[in-house]
């Protein structure tokens, strides 16, 4: 089978991405090698714990680059699935909240949401959070690109299609588990993010994020009982960005709480178990969304009919689809 070319789109996405990495990855190589540009305390980023966080962040914006660059070569369509979609599982949850929330902030309080009086200079925040809304715009459309020309009939198939897996009584009682737990988590944050006593901007982000996780939830109930005519991509876009971004954004939580020293805040008991929970929870949707893509996609790359005629036998021709393009 010939490796499919990538396609101006793709290749214009991919570069637009790798362009808005490149201020982000020079900054943290500054910081790295001692630089304190930026930063109002020259002995801030010599920290251990600074060095850590730089190196780790660094070192993730790195494969995003690697990734970008993927999507318009033909050895990119030939990297091993798991090595694309874990990493931009975990990306595209984090930068789909930033590219909301940042121009947002931006729009409510100007430079004033970046002046926050800590250690790192506003005008860093604005290149950042630039950089940022830009490869997020570039790295989801090049692989969205990507992903419909090496996996068409996720595209190209409705929810209802294909027989059903022999793993669907477990994943039903994992949807509705992840669904009931997605709805405490995601109420709980908004009911918190519309309590008052936070900035606009702050607000926004806890309805986004109670938003996408009870989306998530959702959308993994729908793709796993598997029946309806709608496009199969739709619930799919939904959990992916809903349960990336409760993994990611809950483990940079944890992190951040964990680590201490500049970066530590102090948080309630109550939210540090909202931040736990998210971070498992998200993990466990992304689990059970990648068991039902490997299974959807030994059905094989067909286009089915549009419109099945009134009284046939969907179920018969689920099998004959399946059975015939194994």
């Amino acid at each position: 089978m010939t490796t499919p070319r990538a396609g101006i789109g793709r290749i214009t996405a991919a570069l637009v991405a790798i362009a808005a990495m490149l201020p982000y990855l020079t900054i943290k190589i500054l910081w790295l090698t001692g630089s304190s540009l930026g930063v109002t305390d020259p002995n801030l980023m010599g920290t251990s714990t600074m060095l850590g966080m730089n190196a780790l962040t660094f070192g993730m914006d790195a494969v995003a680059l690697v990734l970008a660059l993927a999507f318009t070569m033909r050895w990119g369509m030939r990297l091993p699935a798991w090595l694309v979609l874990l990493p931009l599982w975990v990306g595209t949850g984090l930068l789909s909240v930033v590219m909301v929330t940042a121009p947002l902030g931006l729009g409510l309080e100007g430079m004033g949401v970046f002046a926050n009086g800590g250690p790192i200079e506003p005008w860093v925040y604005l290149a950042v959070y630039a950089g940022f809304f830009g490869q997020g715009a570039g790295l989801l459309t090049a692989f969205v690109l990507y992903a419909r020309d090496r996996w068409p009939a996720l595209f190209s198939t409705p929810i209802g299609y294909g027989p059903a897996p022999a793993t669907k009584p477990f994943q039903l009682v994992v949807g509705w588990g992840a669904l009931l737990v997605v709805a405490l988590l995601g109420g709980t944050r908004i009911v918190w993010a519309l309590g008052g006593g936070l900035s606009a901007v702050a607000a926004a982000q806890g309805v986004l994020k109670g938003g996408l996780a009870i989306a998530a939830g959702a959308a993994l109930l729908v793709v796993v009982r598997g029946s309806g005519r709608r496009p199969f991509w739709q619930p799919l876009a939904a959990g992916w960005l809903g349960s990336g971004a409760m993994f990611g954004w809950g483990m940079y939580a944890l992190i951040v709480m964990i680590v201490g020293g500049p970066l530590g805040v102090e948080i309630e008991a109550a939210a540090g178990l909202v931040e736990l929970f998210t971070t498992l929870t998200g993990l466990v949707i992304g689990m059970c969304g990648g068991f039902v893509l490997v299974e959807r996609l030994t059905v094989g790359d067909v286009q089915p009919p549009q419109h099945p005629l009134e009284g046939e036998d969907r179920d018969g021709d689920r099998q004959a689809a399946h059975h015939g393009h194994r």
